[in-house]
């Protein structure tokens, strides 16, 4: 009773919130329906999930996904008890409502039963008719097949004519149709038999907290199963409702904490991407939440793209620090401190953010990037001594718009690195931005273009870098540094013999912290000739003409 009235109270502030929503815009997509459509609950592992319940991991974020379907209901009980009435208070111009019944109208209980060809058909064009008072938008489903194969190994129909009433209404209403009750048809053929149950509720007795028993259901999906069907309806989305189609991306495997995804962690999203798959892009999409994990991407799964589902609201974390102790009694080490290890080339991740949250207590590095070819876009890397980690001398890398955050030498390594348009955020004065340590051979160190320099209140005194190892370059070309900056702009780590063999320069720096003429005197301000040798194509091309601004994130 407590959860019911609890869901009436959410459903009337969505109301109440859309109504004053005026100008709102993004899509809105009510789902009505039975069990196959419906949200599961997560406790004990339940491995049963309704295919709307995984249907928002297949849209664009701004896509708002209402799934008010249940368990057990048909066209008429899901009306006589009620719960069609919230959903048609809410409903505004553009709206869609996805209609799917038929499983339970075949019950032969009073409160359910409908006959297929009068009180069914009746009972959606009521639907329908209701939706569109307000000008949204019905969308009718036919419903899915159950898993029931005769002697010869051949799929057989259990819906009679309630698959066809759908489709009967739908032509003589002029609705959109999306025939699922063939498109799941075809899938369970193409499974066969026995693979088929891969897709559903198998479970052997005593492996689920949810099932001790074990069950098998063949009407009910599981994860595998329920992300297929999602993936069919979006599929039908993209190529028949134009205002929806720029909206349905179809990612390769969705991370979701609420059970909406293929995995609950990141991390087994990673250990199923196919090694070494070189003839595609392998797409990740993280949905909100805090992931608390110590993540590796190895070298042997390239080609991969995590995409986050908001900036601040899809966070990868983990606590780990230099002086930590291991299982051993030993420490860590900076290099074993990192939240998330990167060690694959061609790895792309976009909106999102990136954390060591172990706080203040020296070396804890965020995010560790070793691999070749590496592009971030919108992400933010959170934490304070060490947070970004450019391992490998051989690592081109490309941040773009992203906002990285430290304390001391918090952007460090060997790698060759070009950020663009990113903020560079300190958090205590006395501090450092950059430690390069690149390779003697290396033409390019960090590259920092046209970013801003910020920092928090009353922080001054930073440094724009200091060399880790005697050849360090790093230059700053058109960038905005605050007041925070020091005068003398570079330091040299108590190594004076460095002075000789670094490259510190900039090009046109402005803001407070811009000043040229107290800056060290073996730093460099860069001519125009020189400035115009600094090239996206010079500094990370090499001998592959990499150009990271024409890679996709999902080919």
């Amino acid at each position: 009773m407590k959860n019911t009235l609890c869901y009436i109270l959410f459903a009337l502030f969505l109301c109440i919130f859309y109504s004053f929503d005026s100008e709102r815009r993004n899509p809105v997509i009510y789902m009505i329906g039975d069990s196959t459509m419906a949200d599961k609950p997560l406790s004990g592992g339940n491995p049963e999930r309704g295919w709307g319940q995984m249907l928002p991991g297949f849209f664009t974020p701004n896509v708002c996904v209402e799934n008010r379907a249940l368990n057990g209901r048909s066209s008429r009980s899901f009306r006589n008890e009620g719960h069609w009435d919230p959903v048609r208070r809410c409903l505004r111009k553009g709206d869609y409502v996805f209609i799917q019944f038929g499983h339970n109208d075949q019950k032969m209980d009073t409160a359910r039963h409908s006959d297929a060809d009068t009180d069914y058909k009746a009972n959606l064009r009521k639907y329908i008719d209701e939706t569109r008072e307000v000008g949204a938008i019905p969308v009718l489903f036919t419903p899915i097949v159950r898993r029931k194969f005769n002697k010869e190994g051949m799929l057989l129909d259990t819906h009679g004519r309630y698959a066809d009433a759908v489709k009967d209404v739908a032509a003589e209403k002029r609705v959109q149709l999306i025939d699922l009750n063939r498109l799941s048809a075809g899938l369970l053929e193409k499974y066969g038999e026995e693979k088929s149950t891969s897709l559903f509720v198998w479970v052997n007795a005593g492996t689920c907290a949810a099932l001790p028993k074990g069950k098998q259901d063949n009407t009910h999906l599981n994860v595998r199963g329920a992300r297929e069907i999602a993936r069919m309806v979006a599929g039908v989305i993209k190529k028949t409702i134009p205002e929806l189609s720029s909206h349905v991306i179809m990612y390769d495997y969705v991370v979701a904490k609420d059970g909406s995804g293929d995995f609950f962690t990141v991390q087994d999203a990673i250990n199923a991407i196919p090694d070494f798959r070189k003839k595609g892009r392998t797409t990740v999409y993280i949905r909100e939440g805090v992931y608390k994990e110590k993540l590796i991407l190895p070298e042997s799964k390239i080609n991969v793209s995590f995409i986050g589902e908001s900036l601040s609201g899809t966070v990868l974390t983990y606590d780990d620090y230099a002086s930590k102790k291991n299982i051993f009694g030993e420490e860590m080490s900076t290099s074993g401190s990192a939240s998330f290890y990167v060690y694959a080339p061609d790895f792309i991740a976009e909106n999102l953010t990136f954390e060591n949250s172990a706080g203040p207590v020296g070396q804890a590095v965020a995010v560790l990037v070793s691999g070749d070819r590496v592009v971030f876009r919108s992400c933010r890397f959170l934490g304070f001594q060490d947070t970004l980690y450019t391992y490998n001398g051989d690592s081109r890398q490309y941040y773009e718009n992203c906002y990285i955050e430290g304390t001391v030498d918090f952007i460090f390594g060997k790698s060759t690195v070009w950020f663009e348009s990113c903020t560079i955020h300190s958090k205590r004065s006395g501090g450092y931005l950059t430690a390069a340590a690149t390779p003697e051979e290396k033409a390019f160190g960090y590259v920092f273009y046209e970013c801003r320099l910020t920092a928090d209140n009353m922080v001054v005194d930073v440094y724009l870098g200091r060399p880790w190892r005697p050849f360090a370059r790093t230059l700053y070309i058109g960038c905005d540094m605050g007041k925070h900056i020091s005068p003398a702009g570079w330091n040299n780590w108590k190594k004076p013999d460095a002075e000789k063999t670094v490259f510190y320069g900039e090009y046109r720096s402005r803001g407070e912290g811009g000043g040229r003429k107290d800056r060290v005197v073996w730093s460099h301000q860069l001519t125009r000739k020189e400035a115009d040798r600094v090239t996206l194509k010079n500094v990370l091309g090499g001998e592959d003409g990499w150009n990271p601004q024409v890679v996709g994130i999902l080919k």
